[in-house]
């Protein structure tokens, strides 16, 4: 992975959160353009840039990043939602 900051989620337009957490449910370019009553092309336009965004170079990196960002819930598992911008220490010893 690259070294890049790859917290910034706010990077990522609503379309491309979409799109992610229909990746993360399993779902292939083909099923995301049909359920989103878009062209397959769109998809995988919008999956190239999320990755790139991401600094994630595959389905497999990307579904883990969105789990770790709170971005993506399967199965109540890991559902809470990160901070997009950290915390200072000392902010959360008070």
């Amino acid at each position: 992975m690259a070294n890049e900051d790859t917290s910034s989620v706010g990077t990522l337009s609503e379309r491309e959160l979409q799109i992610v957490e229909l990746v993360a449910s399993g779902l292939t370019n083909q099923e995301i353009a049909e359920k989103l009553e878009i062209s397959k092309r769109t998809v995988d336009n919008h999956i190239s840039n999320i990755l790139t965004k991401t600094a994630t170079g595959n389905r497999v990196a990307l579904v883990r990043w969105a789990l770790q960002w709170g971005k993506v819930c399967i199965d109540e598992v890991n559902c809470c939602t990160l901070p997009a911008v950290p915390i200072p220490r000392d902010e959360l010893i008070s």
